[in-house]
């Protein structure tokens, strides 16, 4: 049998609460349903960090993003200048395999040469590669000092200019153009697209589909749809080219909701609801459940059984060892990452691998072990704090993390306190090398 495909389709500042399949009465998302019906709908999925970078770098290493080289804040110290050279990514594991790699979307996982998409494993790359741009312009512009604008849009290592094409319809259209081209071939193809972080621009077409929400909701909708519908094209072509049944597509965001006010454009706002963290609380930034559990769907229809609906534990830095498994690549080495492979667990139903997840972010610091959650010096958003340095969680009772437990249950809060903080101080040493 051909080595199957691999695809990432990843999101930017989508919600837990913003897809249909997640219990969206707003949004509309049919190809995301479908895909999620073919697949596994995975319900206690999280990201690696509550922000974007740290994210991605999470999902291509497969190590937690100090150990990679890029963390928002650890230690007192920002790291962000790029993945590090030993932190492989998973498309440099697959080349080595035989595979054709491909990026469109976006990158920000650094700007010098040596951390740019082709010198990081893909053999093609079309997308910017700071944080945010344009739709339209593709022009980074705002929420920087002292930045002056900046046209942010490449192929490969040379700028072009794609002027009024929406961006997240360039992304798909590349995508679909790549399957086309390498249907003979296995290959791996990142779709990253921007959508729906700010700014908030969406096409008419979409806008007028939800004519009946607020704007700040309408126009969330309206870029979640042109998502949607980008997933249903790239579907459509690999069934169009036989390739769907031996395709392995994972689908997520890179954190949860944004509620900055730059959302607005017009800055008269403090905090946007637009996006939807569902029962959760927290946004982006957050390590509260709104701010890093994701939708997050997995399909590989020629081998993981349709219909699942799975709750146990997974993460970001799983993508690489479990698409590793699932693809026979079995004599790649992972010694060196976090991640844990899921294949078991969505194809003969074991339980998750994870004892304990942890998180640090902007000098919050977070595990999860079971049904408990413990959040320490825990933030609502970039700017919102909230009263208490130590929140504990029974997650199965409350889910929305609305009931500090730690003084009913003073123990366990302790023993999951002194674990995160070793966690983090192990990351701290390794991290500095």
């Amino acid at each position: 049998m051909a080595k199957p495909n691999l695809i990432i389709i990843y999101c930017d500042d989508l919600g837990y609460g913003d897809l249909g399949c997640f219990g969206s009465d707003m949004i509309r998302t049919p190809h995301l349903d479908a895909l999620a019906a073919d697949g596994v709908q995975f319900t206690n999925w999280y990201s690696n960090s509550p922000v974007c970078s740290p994210s991605r770098a999470a999902l291509l290493t497969g190590k937690f993003p100090a150990r990679a080289g890029v963390t928002e804040i650890l230690g007192g110290s920002r790291r962000t200048l790029g993945l590090k050279p030993d932190a492989k990514t998973l498309a440099e594991r697959v080349k080595e395999a035989g595979y054709r790699t491909a990026l469109y979307g976006k990158w920000h996982l650094g700007s010098t040469e040596e951390c740019r998409p082709n010198a990081r494993g893909f053999d093609e790359y079309f997308g910017f590669l700071s944080g945010c741009v344009d739709y339209y312009s593709h022009i980074f512009y705002w929420g920087v000092p002292h930045v002056n604008p900046l046209h942010d849009l490449w192929h490969n290592d040379e700028e072009v200019w794609s002027n009024g094409e929406y961006l997240t319809n360039l992304i798909t259209q590349k995508s679909v153009d790549y399957i086309e081209a390498h249907k003979e071939e296995p290959f791996f193809l990142y779709a990253a697209y921007n959508a729906p972080h700010y700014p908030m621009h969406a096409p008419q077409k979409y806008m007028n589909r939800y004519k009946h929400l607020p704007w700040d909701r309408q126009v969330m909708a309206a870029m979640i749809s042109a998502v949607d519908d980008g997933v249903g094209e790239i579907v459509a072509a690999l069934k169009r080219n036989g390739l769907y049944e031996n395709s392995i597509i994972f689908f997520s965001s890179d954190n949860g909701p944004s509620s900055e006010s730059r959302n607005w454009l017009d800055g008269t706002q403090d905090v946007y609801y637009g996006g939807s963290a569902g029962k959760f609380r927290g946004h982006k930034a957050s390590l509260f459940e709104g701010g890093i559990r994701m939708p997050a769907i997995m399909a590989y229809p020629g081998t993981i059984a349709g219909g699942q609906v799975c709750g146990e534990i997974g993460m970001m830095a799983d993508v690489v060892p479990t698409m590793l498994e699932l693809a026979g690549l079995h004599t790649v080495e992972l010694s060196d990452i976090d991640g844990l492979s899921m294949a078991s667990v969505v194809t003969a139903g074991i339980r998750s691998p994870h004892k304990q997840i942890f998180w640090e972010s902007g000098g919050q610091l977070a595990v999860r072990e079971g049904k408990w959650k413990l959040v320490l010096n825990g933030k609502l958003d970039f700017d919102r704090g909230q009263p208490d340095v130590v929140h504990l969680s029974d997650l199965e009772m409350d889910p929305g993390e609305r009931i500090n437990v730690a003084s009913q249950y003073p123990d366990i809060a302790r023993q999951l306190e002194q674990s995160v903080r070793e966690w983090s101080a192990n990351l701290l040493v390794e991290a500095s090398f």
